[in-house]
């Protein structure tokens, strides 16, 4: 087999893995058997767990990120509808019987800042979520886009959360209403 169908095959078994179960409670050797890759060649790809989380979670941020911005940038209409789209695909990924939360968050809360790899991917992707919700706060006519980007990103990531402990897409319909009400009082003060 060769290393980049090895890297493949091992990065899906620990997307499942992990996202599923947690990363603590999936071993390397679960890892190894799921993704039918030698164990020799699991460590040549990645020297340690660590390293094998990290790149799952940069694998997943690009995916992730990619299926929210394509789904914003086939909404039609408004600035406005654009950033009320992020809720719509929140509320969809929510839907999923697989939804588990966000693996950002999960694995942070596991781990902390205990692995500085993984918690410099979770706040990477923090970062460019906040980036792009930036850049569409960026095309409303509103007071301190920097504020309501940061806002939004909250509403986001506790929507996130509470759907994922209720096991209940609503919360998305609930961040979305706040996010009405954010970008209306953002635009009266301008």
């Amino acid at each position: 087999m060769q290393r980049d169908e090895a890297e493949s095959k091992l990065l899906d078994a620990a997307e499942a893995l992990f996202y599923d179960r947690g990363i603590q409670a999936v071993g390397m050797a679960e890892l190894r058997t799921t993704s039918g890759v030698s164990l020799k060649r699991l460590y040549q790809c990645f020297a340690s767990k660590d390293e094998l989380v990290e790149a799952y979670l940069r694998r997943r941020d690009g995916r992730w990120r990619t299926a929210l911005s394509t789904y914003v940038a086939g909404q039609r209409g408004s600035p406005e509808r654009a950033v009320l789209a992020v809720f719509d695909w929140l509320h969809d990924w929510f839907s999923e019987p697989d939804f588990r939360g966000c693996a950002f968050l999960n694995s942070f809360g596991e781990l902390g800042d205990s692995s500085p790899g993984i918690a410099r991917a979770v706040r990477d992707h923090k970062d460019e979520v906040h980036r792009y919700l930036r850049k569409l706060v960026d095309d409303l006519n509103v007071a301190n886009p920097g504020d309501l980007a940061e806002q939004l990103l909250i509403l986001v990531d506790g929507a996130t959360a509470t759907a994922a402990i209720n096991g209940d897409p609503g919360p998305a319909r609930t961040a979305r209403a706040a996010a009405v009400a954010l970008i209306t009082a953002a635009s009266r003060c301008t």
